[in-house]
C-alpha cells in the first residue's frame, strides 16, 4: 500500500469491492453503474489507480483487496492523528471531545478498550 489515500468517490468505489469480493471487474463495474452512475471505462480507471496504490488488484477480471477496509481506515485514523496531532491520541481525543462530548455508551467502549489493551501488555 504504497500511496494510502483515497478520495471520496474511490472511497463508495473501494467500498462496493470489499462488500463483494472477491468480485469479477464484469460485476464490479455492472454495480459501479448502478451505484454511482459511472460508464465501464471510469470503473476500470479507478480500479486500475486503486491497484497501482497496492489497495486491490485485478488478476484474470477477478477483484480482491490487499488491504482489508479496517486495515486501510486504522492506517488513515493514524496517519491523521500523527500529522495533525504530533503522533498524541489524547490531543486528538481532547479536541474530539472539545465540542461534541462523548456518551456514557462511548465512555464505557473506551474503557473497555483500555482495559483490552492493559491486559494484552
Amino acid at each position: 500500500m504504497r500511496e494510502c489515500q483515497m478520495g471520496t468517490v474511490e472511497a463508495r468505489f473501494a467500498d462496493i469491492i470489499w462488500q463483494n469480493e472477491p468480485i469479477s471487474s464484469t460485476e464490479l463495474a455492472r454495480l459501479s453503474e448502478q451505484q454511482l452512475k459511472w460508464k465501464k471505462s471510469t470503473t476500470y480507471t479507478v480500479l486500475k489507480r486503486l491497484c497501482d496504490k497496492g489497495i486491490f488488484v485485478n488478476n484474470g477480471g477477478t477483484v480482491t483487496s490487499l488491504v482489508s477496509r479496517e486495515e486501510f481506515y486504522s492506517v488513515q485514523s493514524e496517519r491523521f492523528v500523527e500529522e495533525t496531532f504530533n503522533g498524541s491520541l489524547p490531543a486528538f481525543l481532547a479536541a474530539f471531545t472539545a465540542r461534541k462530548g462523548l456518551t456514557d455508551k462511548e465512555i464505557a467502549e473506551l474503557r473497555r478498550m483500555i482495559d483490552e489493551y492493559e491486559e494484552e501488555e
